[in-house]
Order: structure tokens, then sequence, then C-alpha cells
């Protein structure tokens, strides 16, 4: 007991509106359901896990989980009801410590409890149709400076961990996920054969139809990661972690779950680390940048890219840091600095025709390849293009590139293309060609479960605005109004 008050839990309690006596009464309840019927709290041991810190054990902080997680619809983990994991001693974080909230980076026993806790609370949210999204944003500063020195360090086997040939024994990690076991080499093939079947789907269909599947396949990775593998296969489970947990980021971020898709963005850097691929880990963080520029947050999306350039090490390929750099000038874009922009694009472009490709490119960058790079140098344009108007035919022009190149299976990359067109065509008053592009898009966009394209949608709706009293685009907007899912908020851009 640290005799001060439990701030995140008092925060959470004020949320959930329940008085002390209830939540004993719910605890009791769910306790019962979870197959603890002996547990018996009252009204003041509620008080004095609040008001005097005090951590209950083992299993009342997975109840809380489980009832704070249901009642406000949204994913809630140990960490944060402040409490210290079950089964780590250890002195109680501060809960109120606002510099670094999450108490980030885990250390690396927990990163496998993290994870298994953190997709099990979130498939539970799936069965029971809660999709929530109350939680705030961790800052991107915030996530710099947590990761910073942790990042740029490799990770060393902490004192008493499982080694090979240990006796197979696995701590309870997490609440409401399948039953594991140790695998082998065979097993692991076919967990990395199955991230390769739901990064395709993503890249056609969006994210909306398969989260749950990828959600449900890394809490099962998660529950074999508390078993003791041989290293070289622990470092594949944990290169499977990292891949799985960047897909269910990307798809909840597609779908507008924007917390939980940056709460699995940071589980995807620990495991990528935890790996010892610091390039994915690096990669994993940029995907947060890219959502952080999405959400209208341009300026923290530059720390997290300085964080990922930096800490990804010297082994990045070439090409993985022309991706790198095409996020940071749409970020640039965003903010009107178009002198930076250009010059970072043309360090993306000169990094990709280095990459002669002697060293074959990990799987979770094969999807960046020419169609992406000029897809990526369309959005910065397209983006800058609202500072500069000048901007929008060479936007244009990168939109056709990346059109002319794009493989089949990339749809949803497509309908961003051809929106990136017709947006730069809106703004370059040519309202015949825009019309054109946006018909091109919108007729796609019913075949994906992508909200971002929608989101992109909304924001060339926008630029329709000037050209209402042609008949083609008023045609056009209208179309767009009776097409636009009625179920989706408007976009979050510049809130968190």
């Amino acid at each position: 007991m640290s005799g001060e008050p439990n701030t995140r839990l008092s925060d959470l309690f004020g949320l959930a509106g329940w008085s002390k006596g209830e939540l004993a009464r719910l605890v009791n309840r769910q306790a019962a359901a979870m197959g603890h019927p002996q547990l018996a709290t009252d009204t003041s041991r509620v008080r004095r896990w609040i008001d005097m810190g005090e951590t209950p054990r083992d299993p009342v902080p997975r109840v809380l989980v489980a009832l704070f997680t249901e009642r406000l619809g949204r994913v809630v983990t140990i960490e944060d009801l402040g409490f210290v994991r079950n089964g780590r001693a250890g002195k109680r974080r501060d809960s109120g410590n606002a510099d670094n909230p999450d108490a980030l980076p885990w250390a690396p026993d927990r990163t496998a409890a993290v994870l298994t806790e953190f997709t099990g609370m979130d498939l539970m949210l799936n069965r029971r149709g809660l999709v929530g999204a109350s939680a705030a944003l961790t800052a991107g500063t915030v996530l710099t400076s947590a990761m910073y020195d942790w990042l740029h360090t490799d990770p060393a086997l902490p004192s008493g961990a499982h080694r090979a040939g240990d006796h197979p024994h696995a701590e309870p990690v997490g609440y409401d996920r399948y039953e594991a076991a140790p695998i082998g080499s065979q097993e692991v093939d076919a967990l990395e054969h199955s991230v390769e079947v739901f990064r395709a789907w993503d890249a056609s269909r969006g994210g909306g139809l398969q989260r749950k599947a990828v959600v449900g396949q890394l809490n099962e990775v998660g529950g074999i990661l508390a078993y003791p593998h041989p290293d070289h296969l622990q470092r594949r489970l944990w290169g499977v972690a990292a891949n799985l947990a960047v897909l269910a980021g990307w798809m909840s971020h597609d779908v507008g779950l924007e917390p939980t898709a940056q709460k699995y963005f940071v589980i995807a850097t620990h495991a990528a680390r935890e790996g010892g691929d610091r390039p994915r880990a690096g990669e994993a963080l940029s995907r947060a940048a890219r959502q952080m520029i999405h959400l209208g947050r341009p300026d923290e999306a530059l720390d997290l890219m300085k964080l990922a350039r930096s800490g990804s090490g010297e082994e990045t390929l070439p090409r993985t840091q022309a991706m790198f750099r095409t996020i940071e000038a749409w970020a640039q874009a965003s903010m009107g600095h178009g002198q930076a922009m250009r010059r970072t694009l043309g360090e993306a472009e000169d990094l990709f025709v280095s990459d002669q490709g002697q060293v074959p490119p990990p799987s979770w960058m094969q999807m960046f390849d020419e169609a992406d790079l000029h897809g990526m140098e369309a959005l910065a344009f397209r983006t800058l293009a609202e500072h500069e108007p000048k901007a929008a035919a060479i936007a244009q022009s990168h939109a056709k590139e990346a059109l002319r190149l794009r493989i089949a299976g990339r749809d949803r990359s497509k309908i961003f293309d051809h929106i990136s067109l017709a947006s730069a065509c809106f703004i370059a008053d040519d309202p015949e060609q825009a019309d054109r592009y946006a018909r091109l898009a919108l007729v796609s966009m019913g075949e994906t479960s992508s909200h971002r394209t929608w989101d992109r949608l909304r924001e060339m709706y926008r630029l329709t605005g000037e050209y209402a009293g042609y008949a083609k685009v008023q045609e056009l907007r209208e179309e767009i109004k009776l097409a636009m899912p009625r179920n989706l908020a408007k976009p979050a851009t510049g809130q968190a």
C-alpha cells in the first residue's frame, strides 16, 4: 500500500459512474463467474484501492479489467488501473505520472503478458458489439521521450528468464485467452503464412472484416510466447507477434478505433525489439506516425518518425529508409513546409533507387514498391497543394504513375490514388477531370471495409463545394452523400 490515492483507478472509477459499494458487489459477482466464488470484497476494500493506493491480489486486478472494459466500451488493462501486474514484485508505478502514463517501455518479461491481456479484452469487446473510442491517444512526444533510450539499445535476456531446455511452464498472462503450448518450427511456418494471408486481405479489402481474426491470432501467439522455446524459434515468434500487432493496429486505424490502434503499434514495437528486429520496431512506430498525420497532428508524427529512424539501427535497408522519408514528407506537407517536404522526398527517391535488392526485403516491406512510393508522393504534394496550389499538378503526375504501376490486389491503395488525383484536379481548377477520378474511387469504395477511404473522400468532398454550380459536380456531391455510410461519425481530423 503506497498510502497515496491511485489516480488512474480513481479517474476510471469516476468515468464508470459506480458507487464504491456497487463496484464491490460487481467484483464479487464477476469473480464468481470467472471461477473464484470465494472472493469477498466490500466497500472499505474498494476505498483502500482508490484512496490509499492498495494493490489487490490476484484475481482482483483481472476482474476489475473485465468490469471496466465492459463498462467503458474500450480495452482497459491492469496498467490502466494503476496496478503492478500480478506476480511481479516491486513498487507500484506512479499512477499520476503525466510524462509516462503507460509506464513505457515494458520490461521484457511483461510484453507477452500485456499483449495477451490487451487482445483478450479487445476480443471481448468484439463479441459484445462494443466499439467505444473514449480513450485518449498518447501524444507522440510522450511516446518518443519514454522509448528513446530503450529502443536505441539491444534487448538482453533478463535475469531468471526462460531458456531453451527449461521445463515448460507458463504463468497465466491474461484473461480470456486461448489455451496455448510450446510449438515447433512447422507451427511457426504456419503462423508466418497466416500473416501473409491477413496482409493480402487487408491490402485488398480493408481492415474491418478480418480485424477480429487477426486479434485472435495475436492472442494465441501471446499465449505461446509465455512458454520457453529455443532462441531461433523465440525470435521468429516475436516476429510473428510484431507483424500481427502491426496488422491489428492498422486494421483498427482503418475502422476508426484510434486509441486501440496506437496500443497495437506500441505492442508491435516491443515485440519487434524483443525479437532483435529494430528495423521492424521502427516501421511499427512509423505506422503510429501515419495515424497522427491522419488525425491532424503532424508535429507529433515528426517526433515519432525521428525515433523510428534513429531507433531502427544501421541495418535498416535503403528502401525502408525511403518509406520513412515519405511519411516525414507527408507530415511536413501537412504543416505547409513545402521546401522541407521537397527535400525529404528527394532523399526518399535517392534511397529507393539505391536499393539494388542485394538483400531481399523483409516480408513487411514487400508492400512498399515503386507504386507505393509514387502514391505517397502524390499524397504529400496533394496535401501541400492546400497551402501551395501549384503543387497540385505534381500530385496529379505522381498519382497517375502510381495507378499505372499498381498490381492486382491493392484495391484500397488504388482508391486512395484516385482520391488524391481527384482532389488535386479540384485544387488545380479542373472539375471535369476531378469528377471522373472521384467517380472511379466511389465505384470501388463499397467493396472495402476501410473507414479511412471515407475520411479521405470527405476531404475531397469539401473541395467540391467551390464547384457545386456545375451540374456534374452537383450530381457527384449528391452521390457521395447517398453512398456515405450512415454509421460513420465525422472524421477525427485535428482531434484526439
